[in-house]
């Protein structure tokens, strides 16, 4: 252990000195050649390499690139899921001065049309065949276009192999010639500078055509740096890499903040087998956004609804129990003997068993971001045990904006500025930030990168939000386009109803309207694994989400969940105005296939809103049911159309509710 301790020392020690990542990739393979630095499952087994192996598997794919053409200042595209190939193909780009650029795999082709287009993209390298076939469909219209190189070889031989080749090939072809492209390799690599630019990342889109943001080995370098100090991150760390390469937390933690402290990434099988690859690698530290998080909590409710009655008594009794002291246990402040002890015995019946269920029992560190999280979710994890932390970040600030430092974790806020990080609010309440991590600029488009930024480095970040008095914390109310006020003059901020409405398992996802109307109104999904289950348990018989979703029990059910919701809006002087007074049950989930969602899972308000026209007009113009027909996306690209008559619900109080029922 005090090996250990001294080779992190003195890792950190070098880093200062180092300016981008591939120098840091030449550190880690000298300092932690014989440690893990890459795990992957693949055909239910865990294969693994070391640093000094991914050096040399990196190094082979930069020469194989050189010998394909590539030249610096090219763009690379990466489209798959998280695979160590195609996270040593971003850094083998890097090492010849040419940019990866990762895109979302699950965008289907004209989604992918802009962003390949828009930078220009002359060589690919693809996951698997799916994601071929989608550059090659676009093929003609990408005439910068060079080679595609693909990871998995399934399906691919009777292709035309006159453009695309196997990666490992391009590997290999790099070992076999490394005596002819190393002079160049080593001359390019040491081209590379702190501002170079390291990864182009595009934006979600929530608000328009996504924009290239371009970072510098600096930006990564100081946010990775500053962040893993703040954590204490350390080299004997591990994460689990499951979220999609295009976005820029998994740029930051599995490349970023892994290579900076040399600790190991470790890539799932698949989606389908991300919980039980979690519980098998058992990580340190662990991300995920607060869809994750909603939906483990799902999970877990529908598995207690199906326990015994014994069982069900013990967990809410000792959840009561986490709930009210959990999260000052572990924020270090003193409780009395029986409270302790009564925290002790859940842990040992509750809380220690289900944090292993789920993967969670050596977890040091825990952050979500992305979105808000509701408090409620937040606070079952804290309850938990589990040191689950809020950050609020951006692409264009190399994610961190702010952190929670340990002892001083809230859920209403997102913390303190992250070391190097500057905050200002504006006298609108826009939050601003200027950092070390700040992006250089969008890609071929100065008007946007001078309106997001300005002369100073001040960065607009589009959140309505206000610093604490008493904590010192930022607080985001909410996007600052999306704030406003209800026609009565109250504050209207959708975001936080919706966080709250989706603590309950059986909602998905809501979308709340309001901005200058007389009251509030959602329209909500269901969850179907949550409600689905409970029908089942209720004999209720139903074919499909349709089915579910205008049954009369589920309605009341959900109607319970939004009364709820307004019972506790009213506790707050300032949202006591969001209250919702109407509801529907949407008859389809929302998709980013049908550009309802983007692929972050954020919600399109605006879209939403033209899309759904129909039901906001029936909301305020007081009718209780609205015909519809929605044209949808299938997973193989067809369209169709599916067409319901949604009721729409007035809400009545808990109290009204109880007392009907």
């Amino acid at each position: 252990m005090a090996g250990a301790q001294k080779r992190s020392k003195l890792a950190t020690s070098m880093a200062h000195d180092l300016l981008t990542i591939p120098e840091l990739l030449s550190r880690n393979a000298v300092e932690f050649g014989n440690a893990p630095a890459n795990r992957e499952k693949e055909f239910g087994i865990w294969q693994s390499w070391t640093w000094s192996e991914v050096k040399r598997e990196t190094e082979d794919l930069a020469l194989g690139f050189l010998a394909l053409g590539v030249e610096e200042g090219d763009h690379i595209a990466v489209i798959g899921r998280n695979r160590p190939h195609l996270y040593w193909s971003m850094l083998a780009a890097q090492m010849i001065g040419a940019i990866p650029v990762p895109l979302y795999q699950d965008a289907v082709a004209f989604e992918m049309a802009y962003a390949l287009d828009h930078c220009g993209a002359r060589y690919v390298v693809a996951g698997d065949q799916e994601q071929v076939d989608k550059v090659l469909e676009l093929k003609e219209s990408l005439p910068s276009l060079r080679h595609i190189a693909y990871l998995d070889p399934r399906g691919m031989r009777k292709y035309d192999h006159s453009k695309i080749a196997d990666l490992r090939e391009v590997q290999k072809r790099g070992r076999a010639e490394s005596e002819k492209f190393g002079p160049e390799l080593a001359r390019r690599r040491d081209r590379i500078k702190s501002d170079t630019t390291c990864v182009m990342l595009y934006t979600s889109g929530t608000t328009g055509r996504p924009k290239g943001v371009v970072l510098s080995h600096g930006n990564i370098l100081e946010a990775s740096r500053s962040s893993s100090e703040f954590d204490s991150l350390r080299q004997t760390d591990s994460v689990l890499a499951y979220l999609p390469m295009a976005w820029v937390g998994d740029f930051i933690f599995s490349i970023g903040q892994a290579y900076w402290c040399g600790f190991c990434v470790n890539c799932p099988e698949s989606a389908d087998t991300m919980m039980t690859d979690l519980k098998e690698i058992g990580p340190t530290y662990f991300f995920a956004p607060p869809r994750i998080f909603e939906s483990i909590l799902t999970s877990v409710m529908i598995r207690m609804e199906d326990a015994s009655a014994i069982k069900r008594r013990m967990f809410k009794f000792f959840m009561d129990h986490a709930a009210e002291y959990g999260p000052a246990l572990l924020s270090g402040e003193r409780l009395s003997a029986r409270n302790r002890l009564l925290y002790w015995l859940g842990d040992l019946c509750v809380y220690g068993p289900l944090r292993n269920v789920l993967g969670f029992t050596n977890i040091r560190v825990g952050y979500t971001a992305g979105e808000a999280i509701g408090p409620e979710i937040f606070d079952f994890y804290r309850s938990l045990g589990i040191n689950l932390k809020q950050l609020y970040g951006q692409t264009e600030a190399s994610v961190f904006i702010t952190q929670q430092p340990d002892g001083e974790v809230y859920s209403e806020t997102v913390g303190v500025p992250s070391p190097g990080v500057e905050l200002r609010i504006d006298d609108k309440g826009e939050v601003f930030f200027r950092s070390p991590g700040t992006f250089e600029k969008y890609y071929k488009n100065p008007e946007s990168t001078a309106a997001a930024k300005d002369a100073e480095g001040w960065v607009a970040t589009g959140d309505a939000g206000y610093i604490e008095s008493e904590t010192g914390h930022l607080r985001i109310i909410d996007r600052a386009k999306d704030v406003g006020k209800t026609a009565s003059g109250s504050l209207f901020a959708p975001k936080y109803v919706e966080n709250k409405l989706k603590f309950f398992p059986n909602i998905l996802e809501a979308v709340v309207f309001g901005n200058g109307r007389p009251f509030c109104t959602a329209v909500v999904n269901i969850d179907l694994a949550a409600v689905g289950n409970w029908a089942e348990r209720n004999n209720i018989a139903f074919a499909s989400y349709q089915d579910l979703a205008q049954n009369p029990q589920v309605y009341d059910m959900i109607h319970a969940n939004v009364a709820s919701v307004n019972e506790s809006l009213s506790e707050d002087e300032k949202l006591a105005g969001c209250a919702i007074k109407r509801f529907v049950i949407l008859h389809k989930e929302l998709d980013a296939d049908d550009g309802e969602l983007t692929r972050t899972r954020k919600v399109r308000r605006g879209a939403i809103e033209e899309k759904y026209s129909e039901i906001v007009d029936a909301f305020y113009g007081g009718r209780d049911k609205v015909y519809l027909e929605t044209e949808v996306a299938y997973e193989d690209g067809r369209k169709g159309s599916i067409a319901a008559t949604l009721n729409i619900r007035d809400v009545k109080s808990t109290e009204a509710l109880a007392n009907a029922a």
